[in-house]
């Protein structure tokens, strides 16, 4: 028999079942892993023909279609089990008033988000890398995600892709001149690895909603926090399901599994209907900066990051960065972590945390002093000072697994 394609109900069809007296069924069906259905040879339904679509099922399943399409003349309604029918997600969704958008009601899943992102089958794709421009997928006409754009090259690059706004959650303030310079408007709406919060989540949001796509969404390196901002924007204007939408974060970006707080916003969190975007004072901001601890968390990144280019190049700049000094590189870092030390807010942290920071300030400041020599001509140093950078980076490691990627 040839497949037709349905959307299957189960509120509709356990009503039916109810109604004709049913008994339990054989299951034909079975639950697979985080609540998604499965077919006898344990494959989990999820391909171009097999989606979920706002909280009920949409497939081309022959078994389904004979089941419950009323009238027809191979009905079995034994043919489908309670079990595949609990599983499947209720009918009920939350519609966009203005746009006609249905908003994903939240997933229905055993474990973690992180896992029911790998049961999701989605095709194959593989990272675009350009001059200052890398980890970039281009999703859909409407949506590209990838690093943070550097240099005059990157950003030509984004206007020749017609790109129209960029938004950045990084913690950074971006380049808005650069990006205007080539057409582009950018909006800053910074978010941490813990998850995105309901005013964030309403700013990126209304984003996607009201200002003109194209769209490029990043964070720093392209992996963990600009996809998930970028899962927003493809379940509001791609209308994926919330499933692909995590299953790109990790399959395609590889978004770690230390970030569960990102994959259960995407799966589980309220996403903003349109009356609620509308209603949102919010004026599309350039640029953010923060103040006290958490800039200079994002200060030390920054200057970490480049230190640690800088290492693989034997300490000498590279190409796309050839102002870059590893050794003033190295005192910023230094004097960020010194100036976070001496905050006030610092002592309302735990004793452990701060020791954390003193570890890490010290093993910084042993880090600047080998590059100082090294400036001078010590080879020794330069060798000796990655050692040191590998055990500040397992620093911040031990810090970030204790308290920030755990929602400290």
């Amino acid at each position: 028999m040839a497949s037709e394609r349905i959307f299957f109900c189960p509120g509709l069809a356990m009503a039916r079942f109810r109604a004709q007296g049913v008994p339990k069924p054989e299951p034909l069906l079975q639950s697979g892993r985080h609540g998604r259905p499965q077919d006898p040879s344990g494959k989990t339904l999820r391909s171009n023909r097999e989606s979920w679509h706002g909280g009920c099922y949409a497939g081309a399943i022959p078994e389904i279609t004979t089941a419950i399409l009323p009238g027809h003349p191979q009905m079995n309604p034994t043919r489908l089990s309670f079990a595949a029918l609990l599983t499947l997600a209720a009918c009920a969704t939350s519609h966009d008033t203005e746009s006609g958008h249905v908003v994903a009601p939240p997933m229905q899943m055993q474990g973690s988000a992180f896992d029911a992102a790998g049961q999701v089958e989605i095709t194959k794709s593989e990272p675009q890398q350009f001059d200052g421009l890398h980890n970039l997928f281009r999703l859909s006409d409407n949506i590209s995600s990838g690093s943070e754009p550097e240099g005059e090259a990157a950003f030509a690059k984004l206007q020749a892709m017609g790109i129209k706004t960029i938004l950045s959650v990084d913690g950074k303030a971006p380049d808005a001149a650069l990006a205007k310079k080539h057409g582009m408007r950018y909006v800053h709406v910074p978010i941490r690895y813990r998850g995105i919060t309901r005013q964030e989540r309403l700013e990126i949001v209304k984003t996607f909603r009201e200002l003109e796509a194209p769209f490029y969404v990043h964070c720093f390196h392209g992996r963990h926090r600009g996809p998930a901002a970028t899962a927003l924007g493809r379940i509001v204007l791609d209308k994926v399901s919330r499933g692909e939408a995590i299953a790109e974060m990790r399959q395609y970006f590889g978004t770690s599994e230390k970030y569960e707080g990102l994959y259960s916003t995407i799966a589980l969190k309220e996403i903003p209907d349109a009356q609620a975007t509308q209603a949102c004072d919010f004026d599309f901001a350039a640029a953010h900066r923060f103040k006290g601890f958490r800039q200079a968390m994002v200060d030390i990144t920054r200057s970490f990051g480049t230190t640690e280019k800088l290492a693989k190049t034997g300490w000498k700049a590279t190409d796309d960065h050839p102002d870059a000094n590893a050794l003033n590189e190295s005192r910023r870092t230094t004097e960020s972590f010194r100036q976070a030390l001496e905050l006030e807010e610092l002592s309302r942290r735990p004793e452990s945390f701060r020791q954390l920071m003193q570890i890490s300030a010290e093993d910084s400041e042993k880090l600047t002093e080998l590059l100082a020599k090294h400036a001078k001509g010590s080879q020794e140093s330069g060798a000796l000072a990655k050692t040191v950078l590998k055990k500040l980076k397992a620093d911040c490691k031990s810090c970030h697994a204790r308290y920030r990627n755990a929602g400290y």
